[in-house]
């Protein structure tokens, strides 16, 4: 009887990592096959959409330029940022090509591996628990990419137009080096899809204990500080700008206090 039931554990042990491995392939090929596709998009990936902030024609730019206009705010127009971006590595332009292609990959696979992780820990789950997860995958993928799409029509131009055209001296011009660029706009755009998943991880730390509401709120005001900071060196020199930036970074903090006092009063 004792073997049968370590036979038995045995084997579900060998299915459950069976299991992992299935869900790592079928991730890693939706990675894959949506980074050749991107790949195989070279001038939509690049000319279109990558290097697409650098110039003045960007739609957020053009917008800016209007509602300059529009408001009599001259400062708020991005129109001379067209940027020179050279390349001064044989293998630059190739390896950049390959490495946005599999970021391309990753940024659009990114529900699908969520709900794959989802599928593959749903079995241990109680039922009140897998559907809180599955709503949590849901979330967390929407959250991820309107932060995505917030930090590229807004942070990377506004980030693109600052520090592509700033200059500590007129005698000193910015060649700026595709590498350069690339990681600015990449790093820039990850990060601000991370930080849009701060109402999602705040649910789970209230949840935990480790997180308050009145602790969220106590610290509204260093947040709102540390925004406008951020906003005021990014944007540029007008208040009307930092505020078009400031109200979304605000809003997703108070997500996050409402997300906790929910927990709180579940749970009370």
């Amino acid at each position: 009887m004792m073997k049968k039931q370590e036979t038995d554990v045995e084997m579900s042990f060998w299915e459950h990592l069976e299991e992992l491995r299935s869900t790592i392939v079928r991730s890693v090929a939706a990675i894959l096959v949506l980074g050749v596709v991107a790949f195989l998009n070279r001038k939509l990936l690049f000319d279109d959409i990558i290097l697409g902030p650098s110039r003045s024609d960007f739609i957020t730019n053009r917008v800016f330029c209007y509602l300059s206009k529009t408001l009599g705010i001259e400062a708020m127009c991005l129109e001379n940022i067209n940027l020179q971006i050279i390349n001064i590595n044989m293998t630059g332009q190739f390896m950049t090509h390959v490495y946005i292609a599999f970021i391309t990959g990753v940024v659009l696979a990114f529900p699908f591996v969520l709900n794959e992780i989802w599928k593959f820990v749903r079995p241990a789950l109680r039922q009140d628990e897998s559907k809180a997860s599955r709503r949590a995958v849901l979330i967390s993928s929407l959250l991820f990419f309107v932060g995505v799409l917030f930090s590229y029509f807004l942070i990377v131009p506004l980030t693109v137009n600052f520090l592509g055209t700033y200059q500590v001296s007129d005698t000193v011009a910015n060649q700026i080096s595709l590498h350069s660029y690339i990681s600015t706009v990449v790093s820039t755009t990850f990060a601000i899809g991370i930080v849009f998943e701060l109402p999602l991880v705040v649910f789970f730390l209230t949840k935990i204990g480790i997180v308050t509401p009145a602790f969220l709120k106590k610290n509204r005001k260093y947040t709102l500080i540390i925004v406008l900071i951020v906003a005021a060196v990014i944007t540029p020199p007008d208040v009307f700008s930092q505020i078009i930036v400031t109200i979304p970074l605000m809003g997703l903090y108070e997500l996050s206090i409402f997300a906790s006092e929910r927990i709180v009063k579940k749970q009370s």
